[in-house]
């Protein structure tokens, strides 16, 4: 699952993707600046993940985030920060957020 979300476009997409109920791949091209061949392709690449999910609606299919995959990604991100970096370990200094260049990539 953190292979697929290693795209900074599939990110993008399920950026925009948790901010709607459902969306068909139309919609999703509209929204960022990419083909909608590489929107598809990405959305596959999610959809087998098990990220997202795929509905078809008719002549066009409907995609979805998948929360209990994206709980699943959260609960073994934080088991794995745990276990590298305990709590009682980190330099209150060394939490800084991110700079905005640093979270574009």
């Amino acid at each position: 699952m953190l292979a697929a979300l290693a795209h900074p476009a599939r990110l993008r997409i399920v950026r925009q993707l948790a901010c709607l109920d459902t969306s068909c791949c139309k919609d999703i091209v509209a929204q960022l600046d990419l083909a909608q061949s590489t929107v598809s392709q990405h959305l596959k690449v999610l959809v087998d993940a098990g990220l997202i999910r795929l509905k078809p609606s008719g002549q066009s299919s409907r995609y979805s985030i998948n929360p209990d995959a994206f709980a699943n990604v959260a609960l073994f991100v934080s088991d794995m920060a745990n276990m590298c970096c305990p709590p009682d370990t980190i330099v209150q200094d060394a939490a800084l957020p991110l700079s905005a260049d640093a979270r574009k990539e």
